[in-house]
């Protein structure tokens, strides 16, 4: 089957700093047309009574391109920043694909965190209600003996963490013949955690004609040139809102000042603030008085910005 690369972003030049001549382009690869109704994807009408339902009127511009590849049947690697309708593309495309009438489990849903897992099976849960789609979570820190009560009554979606999906397989629980879709989602998040084992253990344990989805970011080669790179995204994308991901509070201070001194109204989060301080940033961020928001990346599990255009998870 063909990989389908879905919104691209890669940089016009890595092996140098980028110069004002250089810009990001962005790839969509050949054949694949974005499709702007949810209506016009050959979708289930229960499953598209569960995505109004949801609250999605018109598909992201993630969901445009990757739905219709997915639900055909083709190997896809679809990248886009968090916020952007990536677990709500997953939960579309394998409650379409899934069989509700078979009790098996068909779609194997792989992610770094529990909490993003656990996100994954409730946004699954909601799109497919009118579907009753059977899902189930399985992650550390919870129950053994749950797990193995929920397989044996029958899911056809699991969304877990690789060690414990890894577990169910072995104990023969989680039974595999049935599935035809492996998501494994932010995988290089996955693979950077020591998960590649565990990955491979499970995917050994899959049926050979599995269809594969993959999502992951383009990451800049050198430290220094990512500040010259978002400041390129900002030149070449069209932002209404944006949130800025750092890995360190000190990295959030730091960008803040350096963007602010080049002329970006820009806020910013952080755990070492009050309660209090943090709930009125994020207010005035939903409701559009600020531009860009820059926060720590343990914010971005499940943060959802519905008028933030885009998400960058930098530095």
């Amino acid at each position: 089957m063909e990989a389908v690369a879905s919104g691209s972003v890669v940089p016009a030049n890595r092996r140098r700093p980028p110069m004002e001549e250089d810009r990001l382009v962005f790839e969509t690869s050949k054949g694949v047309e974005p499709i702007t109704s949810f209506a016009e994807m050959g979708i289930k009408d229960d499953l598209l009574r569960g995505i109004y339902q949801y609250g999605f009127e018109k598909p992201s511009a993630i969901q445009q391109r990757a739905v219709l590849p997915i639900i055909s049947g083709r190997d896809v690697i679809a990248q886009a920043q968090s916020g952007t309708g990536k677990t709500s593309m997953i939960a579309l495309t394998v409650c379409q694909v899934v069989d509700t009438k078979n009790s098996e489990v068909q779609a194997l849903i792989l992610s770094p965190t529990r909490e993003l897992a656990a996100q994954t099976e409730k946004v699954i849960l909601a799109i497919g209600d009118y579907i009753n789609i059977q899902a189930h979570a399985c992650i550390g820190g919870k129950s053994v003996g749950e797990d193995i009560r929920k397989l044996e009554h029958g899911v056809q979606v699991v969304s877990g963490t690789p060690g414990r999906v890894c577990d169910m397989i072995k104990r023969r629980t989680l039974r595999t013949r049935a599935i035809k879709l492996l998501v494994l989602d932010e995988s290089d998040e996955m693979l950077s955690r020591g998960f590649k084992d565990q990955i491979y253990d499970v995917y050994r344990y899959l049926p050979p004609e599995l269809q594969g989805i993959k999502q992951f970011f383009v990451a800049v080669e050198r430290e220094e040139w990512k500040f010259d790179t978002l400041c390129d995204l900002y030149d070449t994308l069209t932002i209404t809102q944006a949130v800025i991901f750092c890995n360190t509070k000190r990295k959030v201070d730091w960008l803040t000042n350096k963007m602010r001194e080049n002329n970006f109204t820009v806020s910013s989060m952080h755990g070492d603030m009050p309660q209090k301080e943090r709930d009125a940033i994020m207010a005035e961020f939903r409701g559009g008085t600020t531009r860009v928001l820059i926060t720590t990346d343990v914010w971005a599990r499940g943060l959802d910005v519905q008028q933030a255009s885009s998400m960058f998870s930098t530095l």
